[in-house]
C-alpha cells in the first residue's frame, strides 16, 4: 500500500503468495528447476542462517527511513521477523532505503503494546529495551536464548507497558558527548553483535516455506505459472 509518494508503503506481513490449495514442497517442485543453481544455491545459504530466536519490536516508528533501515539490518544479520506496534500512525517504509528487503523480512503489527508485549513473553522471548543507562552491553545479547529487541519512538521512547515488560536494558558504550545514537544505527549495532555466532534456528517447515518464497520472487510470472499447472492438474 502507497502513500505519500511511490516510494513509501507499508510493508506486508508474513503472507504466502500463492493459495491454500498448494504446499511448499508443491510450489518448490514445480519453480525450482526454472532457477539456475546459482541462485538456488543463494537462497539456501541465507535462508539456513536464518534466525527465529532474535526479533525485534519497534514502539511507534515514526520515520519511513528508519523503519527501512532497520527492516535492512534485520535482512543482513539474519532476523527473520520484526514486530511493530504503529499506535498513532501507520507503519512505513522507504523504498529507496530497504531495497527490496521487506520481501525477505516478515512484519507484524501488534494493536497495542501491552498485547506485543504479551504475544513475545508467551513465545518465550525476553525482552530487552534500549536505554543510555542499561545494564547490559551489546555483547550481552548474543547470551540470551530468544531475545527481542526493543526500540522506541523517535521523540517519545519506549511506551510505559514495554518498559515494564523488558525486565533488563542495553546501552551503547560511547566516548562522545552525545548520549544516545539514531534508532536505526542503534539497531544495526544491537542486531550485529546479538546474532554474533548464532547458527541458523528456523524449522526445516519454515526454511521450506521460506525457499518456496523464495523461488516465486525469482521466476517471472510465476503465478501464472503455478496457475497454470494446477489447471492442468484438474
Amino acid at each position: 500500500m502507497r502513500r505519500e509518494s511511490e516510494d513509501v508503503f507499508a510493508p506486508s506481513g508474513p503472507t504466502l503468495p500463492w493459495g491454500p490449495e498448494w504446499t511448499a514442497d508443491a510450489v518448490i517442485a514445480v519453480l525450482e528447476p526454472m532457477v539456475l543453481d546459482a541462485r538456488r544455491a543463494r537462497l539456501l545459504e541465507v535462508i539456513a542462517g536464518r534466525l527465529g530466536s532474535v526479533t525485534v519490536l519497534m514502539d511507534a516508528p515514526h520515520d519511513p527511513h528508519n523503519g527501512a533501515a532497520i527492516l535492512r539490518s534485520c535482512d543482513a544479520f539474519g532476523v527473520q521477523t520484526v514486530h511493530v506496534v504503529p499506535r498513532n500512525e501507520e507503519f512505513l517504509v522507504s523504498g529507496n532505503v530497504a531495497k527490496g528487503t521487506e520481501r525477505w523480512v516478515d512484519v507484524t503489527r501488534h494493536a497495542s503494546s501491552e498485547r506485543a508485549a504479551q504475544a513475545l513473553t508467551n513465545q518465550g522471548f525476553e525482552l530487552v529495551a534500549t536505554h543510555p543507562k542499561g545494564a547490559l552491553v551489546p555483547d550481552d545479547l548474543a547470551d540470551i536464548p530468544r531475545l527481542c529487541l526493543v526500540l522506541g519512538n523517535e521523540h517519545d521512547g519506549i511506551a510505559e507497558a514495554l518498559t515494564a515488560a523488558a525486565p533488563r536494558s542495553v546501552r551503547i558504550p560511547m566516548r562522545g558527548f552525545v548520549e544516545s545514537l539514531n534508532v536505526s544505527v542503534s539497531a544495526a549495532i544491537l542486531l550485529a553483535r546479538a546474532t554474533r555466532g548464532r547458527p541458523g534456528d528456523l524449522s526445516e517447515y519454515e526454511r521450506r516455506t521460506l525457499y518456496a518464497r523464495g523461488l516465486h520472487a525469482t521466476v517471472n510470472r510465476a503465478a501464472e505459472i503455478l496457475a497454470a499447472g494446477l489447471h492442468g492438474a484438474r
